[in-house]
């Protein structure tokens, strides 16, 4: 009599095999995280890198190299249009925060803003009260938000290993799925796996690349509005928010909030109008824009968004944040892949699994 029968054996291997996946990627998240936006940043060059290939009779690795010689030589006319007012900006910007900073936990802020809005006396000694005596949660606020620039800092090398390895996903990315779908040995397992890694493929094709796109859109409408408003920095704060919009919900509140700060303690004084300003932009862009270039592909709920956003950022901060939407978005695919694969639906013809995603040669 065997101790252990075999569908009960292949139930714990399974799980056993999970759990070693799980505890190897908690182990390494680091470099898996830098993996994957390298895959990131190859679906963003992939249309591009087709595009050459179909028009120009090129082959993958020859239009891969035209690709990156255009990305390096359109970095550097924009360092060169905009790279010396963003440098000195950027250096009177980091002048002026330490001010700024001890400006704010000392209350000193309160008497500058408090002269040029006409407030009375006695309300600007309170908020000077309040804000020093709060000073030491000021301070570890300003310590936490250097750490972490620190460390932001320290792992910039990133930046260039990310380009770097989304070359070899460029240029092997379907041999790769490939290899993967021949892990499995029944027909319908490799369909069900076919079909979980099209779909992946193609949500985040259209996920990155819009993001990219909107991220872009908003960038401009900072610069240019910053810049007409005369807001100190305009330029600089406008590419931060424009980055900011990569991190979904997060990133613009954060990006407002630090315009808010900057223009506070710079005195400046159209306040209500920045208000204004940025109000009506998130509003063109969470109802036009984003509705307009995103849709409804991704099908998520919002209240499943805001989950997914507030759990990444538990488990793995703001790159978790960024991360929780395509997340999500894969989970889905794969229970409503699964629950057509245990009811034994139909879940890919062969035309499917020989046609790679629209636009995508990384599709499996």
């Amino acid at each position: 009599m065997e101790l252990i029968d075999s569908r009960a054996g292949r139930i714990l291997f399974t799980v056993l095999l999970v759990a070693a996946v799980l505890a190897f990627a908690w182990a390494a998240w680091r470099v898996l995280i830098t993996f994957l936006f390298a895959i990131f940043f190859a679906y963003v060059l992939d249309p591009v890198v087709g595009f050459l290939i179909r028009r120009l009779r090129l082959s993958r690795a020859q239009a891969i190299g035209i690709v990156y010689l255009g990305v390096a030589a359109a970095i550097v006319a924009l360092l060169l249009f905009i790279g010396p007012r963003l440098l000195q900006e950027g250096q009177r910007l980091a002048t002026t925060l330490p001010q700024l900073y001890e400006k704010v936990s000392t209350g000193q802020i309160a008497w500058q803003i408090g002269a040029q809005h006409q407030w009375s006396f006695d309300t600007q000694a309170r908020i000077q009260q309040f804000l020093s005596g709060h000073r030491e949660f000021i301070l570890g606020m300003a310590q936490n938000f250097g750490e972490r620039v620190a460390r932001a800092g320290s792992s910039a090398w990133i930046l260039v290993l990310i380009p770097l390895l989304s070359i070899f996903f460029l240029k092997d990315g379907r041999e790769m799925s490939d290899s993967l779908l021949e892990m499995f040995e029944l027909r319908r397992q490799r369909e069900f796996a076919a079909s979980v890694l099209d779909d992946v493929s193609q949500m985040l094709a259209f996920y990155i690349r819009t993001q990219v796109l909107l991220s872009v859109i908003a960038m401009v409408v900072y610069v240019v509005g910053l810049s007409l408003m005369r807001l100190p920095y305009g330029v600089v704060l406008g590419i931060i928010g424009g980055l900011l919009e990569f991190i979904p919900i997060v990133g613009p509140l954060t990006a407002a909030a630090l315009f808010f700060g900057v223009a506070v303690g710079l005195g400046y004084g159209h306040l209500l109008v920045l208000a204004i300003y940025l109000g009506a932009w998130r509003l063109a862009q969470d109802y036009v824009v984003v509705p307009r270039v995103m849709g409804e592909k991704l099908q998520l709920y919002p209240l499943a968004v805001l989950f997914g956003v507030l759990a990444g950022a538990e488990v793995a901060g703001v790159i978790g944040v960024y991360l929780s939407i395509p997340a999500m978005a894969a989970l889905r695919i794969f229970w409503r892949r699964w629950r057509n694969y245990q009811r034994r639906e139909p879940i890919a013809t062969p035309a499917e699994l020989a046609t790679p995603a629209e636009g995508s040669d990384l599709a499996a």
